[in-house]
């Protein structure tokens, strides 16, 4: 499902480029995605507040937390980053959130992460270095701050679904949090901080002509309903760690997905950076699946446990 989601997500920047380049703006697409994504996952949300008396009341907070750091937070943060250094810069210090997380558990647990996992982060920061091809980069001071509320924002998805994962239907997380996003994105257009222009335009993608709603449409409908459908299910199941290392192949999709789509063919080193992700999500996996220390193990099937065990390193 972790996998799946990458999949779902990498779609996205491919798909919404060609709208940002014929005139719509950053705010537009992003609320047309959130709330058709939102409305599309609402029935869960309506199912948990009819079952749960004071829903709201016990989980609003951690939903609204979710919707402006895992939804809004992370797109604006990164769009507002790219606009001002290189798109491959921007993602790179995005992407960063495996190591924020590998850090939080450290913290947290005071327990230095194992040399399977620092092995693994090493080798998957290094191919994210080979795919994102930083060739011509600069630097910007306020772009590489921007870039790291956006990785800040993305390791708060994991930590969230995890936390979530035991306390609350996590398709009623995943809804609450993308019509929560869609709120604030429509509250900073409606106070002047973003601009709305929705043209009716025509783009190309894949050699077809295709009206603005047919990308726009399979963004929201496909995209970002399953990715975050599929992650927040995921998250639970494999650990923030491990899902947020898995979430690094949303980068290799989406440079198959511009190639497919935009003509944008990949480099040989850009492969080369793939291997040594995968290599390095495998390492932390295999570290994962290392048997615990008596002492440390936690119950099966309580996995946001583990986040605040002092004992246990997240898996």
């Amino acid at each position: 499902m972790a996998v799946a989601s990458a999949l779902a997500f990498s779609a996205s920047g491919p798909f919404i480029k060609p709208l940002l380049e014929a005139g719509w703006s950053l705010g537009a697409a992003l609320l047309v995605r959130m709330s058709l994504a939102g409305l599309i996952l609402s029935p869960a949300l309506v199912r948990a507040l009819r079952r749960e008396r004071g829903f709201l009341r016990r989980h609003g907070l951690l939903i609204v937390a979710f919707g402006l750091t895992a939804v809004a937070g992370c797109q604006l943060f990164y769009f507002a980053a790219m606009q001002r250094m290189p798109v491959a810069v921007a993602l790179l210090i995005q992407y960063v959130a495996p190591v924020l997380l590998v850090l939080w558990v450290w913290l947290r647990t005071r327990r230095a992460p194992s040399l399977l996992v620092v092995a693994g982060t090493v080798l998957a920061m290094g191919g994210l270095v080979l795919v994102v091809d930083l060739t011509g980069a600069r630097f910007d001071l306020l772009g590489t701050l921007l870039a790291l509320g956006a990785a800040v924002c993305a390791a708060g998805y994991f930590v969230i679904a995890e936390r979530a994962g035991d306390r609350m239907p996590p398709l009623a997380l995943a809804a609450g949090g993308l019509l929560v996003g869609a709120v604030f994105v429509a509250v900073l257009m409606l106070v002047g901080v973003l601009p709305f222009h929705a043209p009716a335009v025509t783009v190309e993608l894949a050699g077809m002509t295709l009206p603005w709603y047919v990308p726009l449409g399979w963004v929201g409908a496909v995209g970002t309903t399953l990715g975050y459908a599929l992650g927040v299910m995921a998250v639970p199941r494999t650990g923030a760690r491990l899902a947020s290392f898995v979430g690094l192949s949303e980068v290799l999709f989406t440079l198959m997905v511009a190639w497919l789509v935009l003509g944008e063919a990949p480099a040989p080193i850009q492969f080369a950076g793939g291997a040594l992700i995968l290599i390095g999500v495998v390492l932390v996996r295999l570290d994962a699946a290392a048997p615990l220390p008596r002492a440390s193990r936690v119950v099966a099937g309580q996995p946001a446990a583990a986040l605040s065990a002092p004992v246990r390193p997240v898996s």
